[in-house]
């Protein structure tokens, strides 16, 4: 038997709450490595990280996961943290 494990039991790093926010953004997974300055394939890999602990099987539905366990709107925080600036 197989144990969901839900943010209570493994809170979810700043890291993971900034892959939150851009999957709630509507980011590709190569967008979010492209924000964060990582891989394409470990922004995949946070993504199936976040499905298991917020017991959901597809990636569009951590957002809403999310919400429902903290409250937070994950949406937010993306737009105001990690737009990349532009450079004059």
């Amino acid at each position: 038997m197989t144990r969901t494990i839900t943010a209570p039991d493994a809170p979810l790093t700043d890291r993971q709450r900034e892959v939150v926010a851009l999957i709630a953004a509507g980011c590709s997974n190569d967008e979010v490595g492209q924000s964060l300055g990582i891989s394409s394939r470990t922004a995949k890999a946070h993504s199936d990280v976040l499905r298991v602990k917020l017991g959901v099987t597809r990636r569009r539905q951590i957002p809403a996961a999310y919400r429902l366990l903290t409250g937070e709107d994950p949406y937010v925080p993306a737009l105001v943290r990690l737009r990349p600036r532009r450079s004059r």
